[in-house]
């Protein structure tokens, strides 16, 4: 008798401690257009040659690597090489095109972004004017504290195949 007991004890036991997950409505619109806007601020950031808003959406121990090799791995370091960029005339100029952009969410807080950008107009720093430059960003963002920051940015750009 007291072994039917305790297994109806342990019966109600277990059936009483599962405990119910909350649901978490997941608003993929909105995450999209957030993480889209992150190129707006990229693109004024250039634009107005503004380190702060050009890096305002990257985490502090973000990985960025630019389509020269340059390789930052840091908010910080990335401040630092912008604001030496932005300084630098012949590299300002030019116009920013993006198509292609494409995000897709690997899990309810990691995303990819993938863009490309026609860059127009640039030059050299002897003041030549560049060829069409075909960009290519793939930025990784995670959910941190409710807000997608870029945890990693890779830049590469395509020439022309003969």
């Amino acid at each position: 008798m007291n072994k039917i007991a305790l297994i109806f004890f342990m019966i109600a036991l277990t059936l009483g401690c599962k405990s119910e997950k909350k649901e978490i409505k997941i608003d993929r619109d909105k995450d999209s257009k957030e993480i889209l806007k992150t190129i707006d601020n990229w693109n004024e950031g250039w634009d107005k040659k503004d380190v702060e808003l050009a890096i305002s959406d990257y985490s502090k121990d973000t990985d960025w690597t630019n389509a020269f090799g340059d390789r930052m791995q840091s908010k910080s370091e990335l401040r630092q090489l912008l604001t030496e960029i932005f300084a630098m005339d012949f590299v300002m100029n030019g116009v920013d095109n993006y198509i292609n952009d494409d995000v897709k969410f690997l899990t309810d807080d990691i995303a990819l972004l993938r863009s490309t950008n026609i860059r127009t107009g640039q030059k050299w720093s002897d003041g030549t004017l560049m060829n069409d430059r075909y960009i290519h960003h793939l930025r990784v963002f995670q959910k941190i504290d409710n807000k997608w920051e870029i945890t990693n940015h890779m830049i590469s750009q395509a020439h022309e195949k003969k």
